[in-house]
């Protein structure tokens, strides 16, 4: 089963996180990074070809046996759809329209929510933000997990299930952190989700159904891509709460690796990030970083040192501004 892990509370920190004045630093030495803040309109053309592949996948496995279903939904259309959960991620910040029609960028990121069968793009924008202004803040920033998962998922064992079950967790985390009202955007968010389910239940059957739910709710668990989940933010060393990844996946992941120079320029295309390490290299090149999101998942498992509690976490100040 694995031995229990020996920390047994969150590292709680006093300090602001270190974006904003290492951004203030790059950009005082480097201000033509600010050229590379501009809206990326790749994103359209990108967005819409994957959501036609998938379409095609739903037809091709219509009328396949179950075990093939479940097989193509998790080594295909897993990557599909994670990969479109962060192509979400760019359009939560503006990127395929610019900020000034952030309500087209609001009604593409429901286009693009298609494919995963869940309603999703609007709640993940207005929490993400949060995340981005309030890094680690207890009560508002959900990506750190709740004391019951840090507390509870402390074995080998038990860590493996959390992984398995990370989107079932993010999913739901949010309602006992930092519950929000119901937006009308949500709630045509959903109505537009479900109806587009309905068709394709209709139009392929129910194998397409579950391909398409299977390659969400797979592709966001136990998979190699899943490794930026844990990679971002846990204190695989101590002091150090964002981490870079700069492997082959991020051709998948519109360069979510490069979470420190993301968090450090949130706007500036995932397209243009390696840009910003070229050009400010000697702020990210010495930072610990990752080469493997596989070993990231193997070692979050295997050491006993680690768990859901290996996060940063800063008491709120008061005077936040939520999304």
């Amino acid at each position: 089963m694995g031995s229990r892990v020996s920390r047994e509370e969150f590292e709680w920190v006093y300090t602001d996180q270190p974006h904003a004045a290492r951004r203030k630093e790059i950009l005082a030495k480097y201000p033509e990074i600010k050229s590379l803040m501009k809206p990326d309109h790749n994103l359209i053309w990108i967005v819409a070809m994957m959501l036609l592949v998938q379409l095609a996948s739903f037809y091709l496995v219509k009328d396949l046996d179950w075990k093939w279903v479940i097989f193509w939904s998790y080594v295909f259309g897993s990557c599909l759809n994670h990969s479109m959960t962060l192509a979400i991620h760019e359009i939560s910040h503006n990127f395929p329209f610019g900020h000034h029609k952030a309500l087209w960028n609001r009604w593409f990121g429901m286009f693009a929510n298609l494919s995963l069968g869940v309603p999703y793009s609007v709640s993940f924008k207005r929490y993400h933000m949060d995340h981005h202004r309030y890094l680690g803040a207890d009560k508002i920033d959900v990506d750190i997990p709740t004391d019951f998962e840090g507390w509870f998922f402390c074995t080998t064992f038990r860590k493996l299930v959390w992984v398995i079950l990370q989107p079932l967790f993010y999913a739901f985390r949010p309602l006992f952190i930092n519950p929000k009202p119901v937006t009308y955007l949500e709630v045509i968010n959903t109505v537009i989700q479900i109806t587009f389910d309905i068709i394709i239940y209709y139009v392929f059957g129910v194998k397409s159904l579950v391909y398409m739910l299977a390659a969400t709710l797979l592709g966001l668990g136990l998979h190699p891509i899943s490794g930026h989940f844990i990679a971002e933010h846990y204190m695989f060393l101590k002091g150090h709460e964002t981490y870079s990844y700069y492997g082959p996946l991020n051709l998948l992941t519109f360069n979510v690796g490069y979470h420190n120079e993301h968090h450090d320029f949130p706007n500036v295309p995932g397209k243009n990030l390696p840009l910003v390490r070229k050009i400010a290299s000697e702020y990210y090149d010495d930072l610990p970083h990752y080469n493997s999101w596989i070993k990231v998942l193997y070692d979050f498992v295997m050491d006993d040192t680690i768990s859901p509690y290996s996060r940063m976490k800063r008491p709120p100040k008061g005077n936040e501004i939520l999304e």
